[in-house]
């Protein structure tokens, strides 16, 4: 099997509004892909269920706006396959006939099982939904017979789970299935504007993609920073301290806008020893941003859920069966 033909699948749980995180940390990443592999992404609304099961009432329109900023962000539904999970019963169909032959102790040695059960502990997490949850993406992913999985490096073990079980279902049944194999890629790690975690919607501290400019120069203007400017602290550290001019702070702006050194105007480094004041710095990254952010924004716009081009992209969807009454 040639590059061009090989499959890469992946999915996104439809739990909130993408930020910058997911931008810089998968979408870019999917963007690329698609120019070297037939690829297929969906939304991963049964995944929502194993821990946000409590409430649904926002799942549907989650699902479409963050198909919208998938399309937005450069994924092409000419070129890559987007797609509801729940609209697809095959992959039911399969994680049943998967959990017929993987043993319940393979899915209880997962990393991510204990360790998100002991995080998220607002959350309950004691169904067999969230238990089982690797195995539906072994399911998500066999069904299409995927060949590669795009994962970090610390995220391989979790793929081998997945190998394990097609490994075993074959072993009964004939190679039905393909073994997936890990696609390494680098997801860069985007710091929150608190300047002390990484960027997550639970914690409040992200920029949407959706967000207009506006809202983008507010947020900014309130980032915790740094006087030197050398890297981001813990707001901890500033407990106590009033803020002033005197007392300002910043953290590292995403890659595509890091200001390493003094800048006078987007795009320009000064090579005098001064350094612009705060708000000045937060004005040129709020400028910078604004700057590369109206393609997606239009784009954004285009697909909206209120114009139905995002459903309708996901209706085109070659692998799934529209049946015109939206998510079940």
């Amino acid at each position: 099997m040639t590059t061009a033909n090989a499959r890469v699948v992946s999915g996104m749980r439809p739990t909130g509004q993408l930020h910058l995180g997911h931008l810089v940390g998968a979408l870019n990443n999917w963007v690329a892909l698609q120019e070297k592999y037939e690829c297929f992404y969906f939304i991963a609304d049964w995944h929502a269920l194993t821990s946000d099961f409590a409430d649904t009432s926002r799942l549907t329109s989650f699902a479409y706006e963050n198909a919208a900023d998938w399309i937005a962000a450069g994924l092409d539904p000419e070129r890559s396959t987007l797609f509801v999970q729940s609209l697809v019963p095959e992959h039911a169909e399969l994680f049943l006939l998967l959990s017929m032959v993987v043993p319940v102790s393979w899915l209880e040695r997962v990393p991510t099982y204990k360790e998100q059960q002991e995080n998220l502990t607002e959350k309950d997490l004691s169904g067999l939904g969230f238990l089982s949850y690797p195995l539906l993406q072994t399911a998500d992913v066999a069904i299409y017979d995927g060949r590669f999985v795009p994962v970090g490096e610390d995220q391989v073990a979790h793929l081998e789970l997945a190998r394990e079980s097609v490994r075993r279902f074959n072993n009964f049944f004939g190679d039905v299935l393909v073994e997936p194999q890990p696609l390494l890629t680098t997801f860069a790690r985007l710091p929150g504007l608190d300047g002390d975690k990484k960027m997550s919607k639970s914690l409040g501290n992200t920029i949407h993609l959706s967000d207009s400019a506006d809202d983008v120069k507010k947020k900014v203007m309130r980032m915790y920073t740094d006087r030197s400017g050398c890297g981001p602290i813990s707001p901890a550290r500033w407990k106590g301290i009033p803020s002033s001019p005197t007392t300002t702070r910043s953290i590292p702006t995403p890659p595509k806008w890091t200001i390493s050194r003094p800048v006078t105007a987007p795009g320009r480094l000064e090579t005098s020893r001064s350094r612009p004041s705060w708000p000045t710095r937060s004005t040129l990254i709020s400028s910078r941003y604004a700057t590369g952010a109206p393609p997606r924004s239009r784009n954004r716009t285009t697909f909206a859920i209120s114009s139905s081009r995002a459903p309708d992209a996901l209706a085109r969807s070659p692998c799934r069966r529209w049946s015109g009454s939206g998510m079940r």
